[in-house]
């Protein structure tokens, strides 16, 4: 794909990008509703706030937080307007400088993100938790000139001592607070005049397992998982508030509690997660209709429903981890409700198979998104036949390009993006989560997916969360292992096990079943909700194997 002139005076992102026989098939004119058609000079920012001005009116609200602020959309756009101010004529950012952007989920850091989107920056924005070494490789890699950081998450961003890093702090008591130079611009601001294919965000990989990949997404990119997903699958109304536990350094989140609510007209409520009760707690005062979550949180919420009124509730959108069927039912059971599955990805910036209302078939994943292609392949990327387990293969108008990463042409291929999943494709054409590509547990020489059994465990009433891995075994190549998180009060002994045991042995094939079992306080995650598999592989085990 011809990219078009850019408006950057630096080019460092655009200059880094995989070479064009890397890139992703990309589709804009697939058949049917997911078509998609932007002009050739397009800011998303622009789009996001001054089109939905233009087109709704400026006093609709907006924005708002736990503590009851609210912000309309003129009043979020002035925000917007100064800090790109302060950006531009202040702190000397130009077109194409990539921002780091780190704090609590605020609506001053929504109004930083859009800041920069206007002023033509790219924005890197990471999570509050993350520590010093991490921000300073993210730093290296994107070649980061400049940062706002809310001053409760500025500690270890200064611990990073990041070479030649201007840092703008806001909602402090200092003169040079950002917010204080904000204070007296003007409230409006003209949009840089990107291009379409301008780079306007840098999300990195959470980086578990090795140096964080940098995933470079344009303008339009950002459109369109909101003229995708949002406008086909969520299909969200002016009316809504959306709310929901991620982060907005991690593209879920970006996703469903920005792009998508501003695309719309709609309202966002922008708060840090503070558990289960404050979650429900925010749907309840808050009267929120469109939640996004992850499986554990909507498991962690279950038993606590009766507590709080949701009846404000219409969309319950899950990602991030496979959502068992059994949960699912458990949700809709009590609250009347569909949780929405899907599956996404960084590299893909949102979801791209998920299905809504009628078309939810529970223990699947779904259908490709409008505007989305997916299948299933061989390690040669040839088709597999429905009902056959192989990798998940997936194109359409957003895929992978890395930064500088000679990982790129691992994950594309052929056009396609290899997204690491191992999945199934019924004959009716819905998609099957089987388990991640290398958390297949190959043992005597039968295949094993872990979410198979960790679903099994999860029927059992003792069992509040589960996880499963595989082992090094001499005998068998490899061992199920189940570290599992009970239900307060149940003793954690060697009869606890052979329960489970002789339950899961009812509930799926022998073999399948764990030979070891570990009990944990909690299971270990990313600050986005993630399990991190890899720590579970070298835990200490509690009990002996048979």
């Amino acid at each position: 794909m011809e990219l078009k002139p850019s408006a950057h005076a630096d080019t460092f992102a655009r200059d880094h990008l995989p070479p064009a026989g890397q890139w992703p098939d990309l589709r804009f004119d697939l058949a049917g509703p997911g078509a998609l058609s932007y002009p050739d000079r397009l800011n998303c920012g622009a789009e996001l706030l001054d089109a939905t001005v233009a087109r709704l009116g400026p006093d609709r609200p907006a924005v708002r937080d736990a503590s009851g602020l609210v912000w309309s959309y003129g009043e979020l756009s002035a925000h917007a307007a100064r800090i790109a101010h302060v950006l531009t004529d202040d702190l000397g950012v130009l077109p194409g400088h990539r921002v780091l952007l780190r704090g609590p989920t605020t609506p001053w850091l929504a109004a930083c993100w859009l800041a920069v989107m206007k002023a033509g920056a790219v924005a890197v924005t990471v999570l509050a938790a993350q520590r010093a070494h991490e921000l300073a490789t993210v730093c290296r890699i994107a070649r980061v000139s400049h940062a706002l950081c809310d001053t409760r998450s500025a500690d270890d961003l200064i611990k990073a001592e990041v070479p030649h890093l201007r840092i703008a702090l806001f909602g402090g008591e200092a003169p040079g607070d950002l917010l204080r130079l904000a204070a007296n611009k003007p409230t409006s601001y003209v949009a840089c005049d990107t291009s379409a294919d301008d780079v306007a965000l840098i999300a990195f990989t959470s980086g578990t397992t090795g140096r964080p990949k940098g995933c470079v997404h344009f303008h339009r990119d950002v459109l369109a998982i909101a003229d995708t997903f949002s406008a086909h699958v969520l299909r969200p109304r002016p009316d809504d508030v959306f709310a929901g536990s991620p982060p907005l350094g991690f593209t879920f989140g970006l996703g469903g509690l920005v792009v998508f609510p501003l695309r719309a007209g709609a309202q966002t409520l922008l708060a840090d997660w503070g558990g289960p009760e404050r979650l429900l707690a925010d749907v309840q005062r808050h009267r929120v209709s469109v939640l996004f979550t992850a499986p554990t949180a909507y498991r962690a919420m279950l038993g606590r429903l009766g507590a709080y009124d949701v009846s404000s509730l219409r969309r319950c959108v899950s990602a991030g981890e496979h959502l068992p069927a059994a949960l699912w039912h458990d949700w809709h059971r009590a609250t009347g409700l569909r949780v929405i599955n899907g599956i996404g990805a960084t590299e893909m910036l949102h979801i791209f198979i998920s299905a809504a209302d009628d078309l939810i078939r529970p223990g699947t994943t779904g259908l490709p998104v409008p505007g989305y292609e997916a299948r299933v392949v061989d390690p040669a990327g040839h088709p597999v036949p429905d009902g056959e387990p192989g990798l998940l293969a997936v194109r359409g108008p957003t895929g992978c390009r890395y930064l500088a990463d000679e990982r790129q042409s691992r994950y594309v291929q052929e056009g396609w993006n290899l997204t690491g999943d191992t999945y199934i494709r019924e004959p009716d054409g819905y998609f099957r989560y089987v388990a991640r590509a290398d958390d297949m547990i190959i043992s005597a020489g039968y295949n094993i997916a872990g979410p198979e059994v960790e679903e099994a465990l999860l029927r059992h009433p003792d069992v509040l969360e589960a996880a499963v891995t595989g082992r090094p075994d001499d005998r068998r190549g490899q061992i199920v292992v189940a570290h599992v998180v009970l239900r307060p009060g149940v003793p954690r002994t060697a009869e606890t096990v052979a329960e489970l045991r002789e339950f899961t042995k009812k509930e799926i094939v022998p073999y399948k079943c764990p030979r070891e079992i570990e009990f944990l306080d909690a299971l270990p995650r990313t600050p986005t909700g993630k399990l991190q598999r890899f720590r579970l592989r070298t835990g200490p085990l509690q009990f002996p194997r048979d």
